[in-house]
């Protein structure tokens, strides 16, 4: 069992998608002078997250109606897990590095919710094993990933009612000034302008979303839109309903656009890894103001959280004596071991201009998705194997 688990790991490091990604990684480090086009870059995004909701919402038309149950109850666990997941970050993180509380409240955010990217490896290195997974699996990535903004807003509002200032330090912390002392003297930045500052010439991860950071308060209403009508969230979920609809006609009607969203999936994928690969190298450099602590919790979090995601959905199985497929363990383990990179940090923009907008960033996409990519997707799927054959 040891000597397969082992020949399947190191086989699936060394893949076509995976082989993108460290090339991608390796081109700053080498100073190659080489960017890739932003509205490329959108363009594949907005690509894969429709072609994950058409393959979901194809594949939801088959399930049948005495299932929907258990699938709503599974879904409202994912919510839970991944909201616990960012109230344990922070507390974790609290100690494990010397981080400004708002800092530590939007780095929790973001590994409270997931990653379409990550997901969309884990679903093309899942088919090229042939290991099957649940249908409803791309309505999870949807949800899944608000609990992480509800997470975010929840605790910096709790930091704001305890008198943090308008640069997110709270009165214990170094830096603190009252309200009085708030922009007195030359020189003082607002958090708006240090945001500026602090971005100049560095990549800042930017698609499906036209928002950006303000100097005040975000209202009700704009936090809404931004948590419930993200764009990336309404083309998934749009891209599901209407898969759903045409996979209900028959495999006539989407047999012509499945040539489309299968087919060139595995393709596009490789193009958004080389890019990904190049974001986070440039973002590892923001982790040494974080300090080792951060980095450690970095890389080990999605190790545990992976962990804990394949242990519920068995025990959710069990109990409710429901069959999932191999591929859905691991998938959900994913979804538990991401961090966004997306959708918290378009939400941080809008309504936490006072935290960092560096620090979430590299640790979600500098160390966390990397580790994903290379060694943790293949680790999460042999656990699972492992997982189902102890009948766990």
């Amino acid at each position: 069992m040891l000597h397969a688990f082992w020949q399947n790991f190191t086989h699936n490091l060394f893949k076509p998608l995976l082989l993108f990604f460290y090339f991608g990684f390796l081109l700053p480090i080498l100073r190659v002078r080489f960017e890739f086009p932003h509205v490329i870059h959108q363009a594949l995004t907005m690509y894969l997250l429709v072609a994950i909701g058409w393959q979901g919402g194809e594949q939801l038309a088959a399930i049948k109606p005495g299932h929907v149950g258990a699938i709503a109850g599974f879904m409202v666990l994912g919510f839970v897990v991944n909201f616990a997941i960012g109230v344990v970050t922070y507390l974790a993180l609290g100690w494990l590095s010397a981080m400004r509380r708002v800092d530590r409240a939007m780095v929790a955010g973001h590994y409270g919710s997931d990653s379409a990217g990550t997901f969309a490896i884990c679903v093309a290195v899942l088919t090229g094993l042939g290991i099957v997974f649940d249908a409803y699996l791309p309505v999870m990535l949807a949800i899944m990933e608000i609990p992480g903004c509800l997470v975010a807003l929840y605790l910096a509002a709790r930091l704001r009612s305890r008198g943090m200032d308008s640069e997110g330090h709270m009165p214990d912390e170094p830096g603190y000034r009252t309200p009085a002392t708030l922009g007195a003297g030359p020189g003082t930045a607002s958090a708006g302008e240090r945001e500026i500052a602090s971005r100049e010439g560095e990549y800042v991860e930017r698609p499906l979303t036209h928002t950006h950071g303000m100097d005040r308060p975000a209202t009700k209403t704009e936090l809404i839109n931004e948590v419930l009508l993200n764009p990336g969230i309404c083309l998934l979920i749009g891209a599901i309903v209407i898969g759903f609809i045409s996979g209900l006609q028959g495999q006539k009607v989407v047999h012509d656009d499945n040539s489309f969203f299968v087919s060139a999936f595995q393709g596009a994928l490789c193009l958004f890894l080389l890019e990904m690969g190049m974001a986070a190298s440039r973002k590892l450099k923001d982790l040494r103001s974080g300090g080792p602590g951060f980095i450690l919790f970095a890389l080990i979090a999605p190790n545990v959280f992976a962990t804990l995601g394949i242990i519920i959905a068995h025990g959710y199985a069990f109990y409710t004596h429901t069959e999932f497929k191999q591929g859905t363990y691991a998938l959900f383990a994913v979804l538990c071991a991401a961090a966004s990179y997306i959708t918290v940090p378009a939400v941080q923009r809008l309504a936490v201009p006072e935290a960092s907008p560096t620090l979430p960033l590299a640790a979600a996409l500098g160390l966390t998705f990397s580790y994903n990519a290379t060694i943790g997707i293949p680790l999460y799927i042999e656990i699972a194997r492992v997982a189902t054959w102890w009948g766990l």
